[in-house]
Order: C-alpha cells, then sequence, then structure tokens
C-alpha cells in the first residue's frame, strides 16, 4: 500500500473576507491540483476547507485505503488531531456554552480523520527556495493568487 501524501494550504482576505484553498495530492507518479474559493469566509476556515477538499478527493476516487500524509503549516489544523477527542467529550462547546468558530468543518475533518489512516505533520510556512521541489509553498502562492485575482476583479 502506497502513501498519499498532501500539503494543503489555505489563504484570506480579512477586510474583504474572500478566501480560497489549495491542495496537491501526490498519488503514485500522479499529482492532482486542486483550489477553490469562497466569500465570507476566515483563514481558518479555509485551511480546514483545504484538507476537507483533499479527503473529498479520495473519498471520491477509491483511494481510502492508503495511509494519507497531510503536510500543513496551520497548527489550528493539525491540531485538531490532538484535541479532537476533548472537542468530541464537550461536545464541540466552549467553556461559555458557545459552539466552537468553525463547527461544521471541525466535525467534518474530525469524521474524515475516523474513516482513514491519515497522519499530520506540520510543517513550516512560507519556507524560501530549496533544493527540493517545495509543495507547500506552491499551495501557499497559489492559495494567495486565487484570493488576489478575486479581490482585483471586486
Amino acid at each position: 500500500m502506497n502513501n498519499i501524501t498532501i500539503y494543503t494550504d489555505g489563504s484570506c482576505h480579512t477586510q474583504h473576507k474572500i478566501g480560497a484553498w489549495a491542495a496537491i495530492l501526490l498519488i503514485g507518479d500522479e499529482e492532482i491540483v486542486l483550489s477553490g474559493q469562497k466569500t465570507e469566509t476566515t483563514h481558518n476556515r479555509m485551511e480546514l476547507l483545504s484538507v476537507i477538499k483533499a479527503f473529498e478527493y479520495i473519498e471520491n476516487h477509491k483511494f481510502t485505503g492508503h495511509k494519507i500524509i497531510i503536510k500543513s503549516d496551520s497548527q489550528y489544523v493539525v491540531g485538531i488531531q490532538e484535541r479532537k477527542e476533548k472537542l468530541k467529550a464537550a461536545d464541540f462547546i466552549t467553556k461559555k456554552g458557545n459552539p466552537i468558530q468553525n463547527i461544521d468543518l471541525v466535525e467534518q475533518l474530525i469524521r474524515y480523520t475516523e474513516t482513514m489512516n491519515v497522519q499530520f505533520i506540520k510543517v513550516k510556512a512560507h519556507l524560501k527556495k530549496t533544493d527540493i521541489r517545495n509543495y507547500n509553498r506552491e499551495v501557499d502562492k497559489l492559495s494567495r493568487q486565487i484570493v488576489r485575482n478575486y479581490v482585483r476583479k471586486k
């Protein structure tokens, strides 16, 4: 069984609340690039959505038996795996009695991690040029470019 490595990132223009997400999936010899945009959103929602969209692709294309390695520069996304039992025990409610932020996407992400063999790896953000291809930088540049293009059209 081969591993599937996925690099994800999200970006958001906070004033316009326009966001974009990107994912590069490395499946065998294939490199699949996914991306999209949303309005009325936040940076964390785009970070979450990049991973969720990658999981949707894997599910829809029947790659669910593989080990999936998610490489993200988002501590928020990577940390959900460590916090998931605590979040579920609290029924996704804060100490103040409010639903956690992004509850819809957090619940969806957790559901995927419980049905797939997933490992999250935190990578450094915005590393400059290296000797090897930097997929994390590529998804960062792609998501930011989508946001810039969308803001220019407004």
